[in-house]
């Protein structure tokens, strides 16, 4: 009799299509991404019967790509036309013609995206490599309000009249200075294979060349290349200049920071499902979160939000419980310094407050693994200062070379 009722379930199973017996799904791992905010109100930018060519820097190479695009910040519905995605030709707004694909969204070539909603283009066949260009062409043939944005993408992007999506050349009639509802780019490759980049305009790209791809995500990934055993694993850049780890933007009432806020983007522990969890492939967290919580508050934000070392240190303690209950590893990167900044966010206070974080990430053994940011751009004579070879400008924001010192800091141990 159990011989008779396994065989009756194992019959079920079959005719039924069991998990056991569909097809095996295609692993995708993060290739490029950027994280959306909003805008301020005197932000009002907006696209008609126009294609944005856009250019994105690829972590890892793969056979077959497929672009997110993001109307999350949008109150109307974001009407795409056509959408195109090519190889770069060069360094201006050409593509590669054999290279280029039209994209489809549940085989459509036009799709509407709702308010508040990202969308998944269908796969592409389209052999791509690390460490190399991609571009992504949309045409927005209606008058679209540009609500969802990345704000300081250091990379030019293009605008041009029409539709010229498919076009190898364009005469671009201006220069995009952000990135417009373009959010990832994920390619095939192995299972659980993607690295977040998680933090502010430090990994945003803030003080590096525009265009070169020298935000120390990238030289990670270029890192990550050269390793034969690592070169599976793609970089994604979940950055956003201004960002704070416990607030959203606030910013003071006849400040000029109601100008520029909204670029700040949602809190870290806000948006850590959308930017980290919700990457393909993600496996492995590297945070550098902190330095706006202390900084902002009294500048760009009220008083009232002023942190302690204790608030912060709280805050990461919730980023590595959300990333552990998804089996995640997640490293927590040390603060850099900031004494004597343009931005006026030093004090002995939130240097205190930052050694005290910093401690806490070196010592507690509460994350995976620890990147010793700090002691990388640190002036050795004067610790709570960024070393000059490594100083963009304003003593805040690490320069290429600084950029790099970072990357390099990274022990490639923790993600064998």
């Amino acid at each position: 009799m159990k011989r008779l009722l396994a065989a009756a379930t194992a019959a079920l199973l079959l005719l039924s299509g069991s998990p056991a017996q569909s097809a095996p799904r295609t692993p995708w791992i993060g290739a490029w991404a950027t994280s959306p905010t909003t805008v301020p109100a005197s932000d009002t930018t907006a696209f008609e019967d126009q294609t944005l060519r856009q250019v994105v820097h690829l972590a890892v190479g793969g056979a077959s790509v497929r672009v997110r695009l993001s109307n999350e910040f949008g109150t109307r519905p974001l009407v795409v036309d056509e959408a195109h995605v090519a190889r770069r030709a060069g360094t201006a707004s050409s593509v590669e013609p054999r290279s280029d694909r039209r994209l489809t969204f549940g085989g459509r070539a036009s799709v509407t995206v709702p308010p508040g909603a990202p969308l998944l283009s269908d796969p592409v066949a389209l052999p791509v490599t690390a460490d190399s260009d991609l571009v992504v062409s949309v045409h927005l043939p209606r008058r679209t309000a540009a609500t969802t944005v990345h704000a300081f993408p250091f990379q030019d992007g293009y605008a041009a009249a029409g539709n010229v999506t498919d076009d190898a050349d364009i005469t671009p009639t201006g220069v995009l200075g952000k990135w417009y509802f373009l959010t990832g780019v994920s390619v095939t490759g192995r299972p659980e294979s993607t690295v977040v980049a998680f933090g502010d305009s430090i990994t945003d790209g803030a003080g590096t060349t525009a265009g070169a791809n020298r935000r120390w995500p990238d030289v990670l990934a270029r890192r990550l290349q050269a390793d034969r055993g690592l070169r599976h694993l793609g970089v994604v850049n979940a950055g956003i200049s201004g960002n704070r780890l416990l607030h959203d933007p606030n910013p003071p009432a006849g400040t000029p920071a109601e100008g520029y806020a909204n670029y700040f983007g949602q809190a870290a522990l806000r948006r850590f499902d959308r930017d980290v969890l919700a990457q393909p492939g993600v496996s492995h967290v590297v945070v550098l979160l902190g330095v706006n919580d202390l900084g902002h508050p009294g500048t760009s934000a009220p008083e009232s939000e002023r942190v302690t070392a204790r608030d912060i240190i709280d805050g990461h303690r919730q980023l590595i419980a959300r990333a552990h209950a998804r089996g995640l590893l997640i490293h927590g990167g040390t603060i850099t310094p900031f004494k004597d900044d343009t931005l006026g966010f030093y004090s002995p206070e939130n240097e205190a407050a930052r050694q005290a974080v910093n401690r806490w990430i070196r010592t507690s053994g509460e994350y995976d693994g620890v990147v010793d940011f700090d002691r990388a751009v640190r002036d050795p004579a004067d610790p709570g200062r960024l070393l000059a070879a490594y100083d963009s400008g304003d003593h805040l924001h690490p320069n290429d070379a600084g950029m790099a010192a970072m990357a390099d800091a990274v022990p490639l141990r923790l993600f064998r």
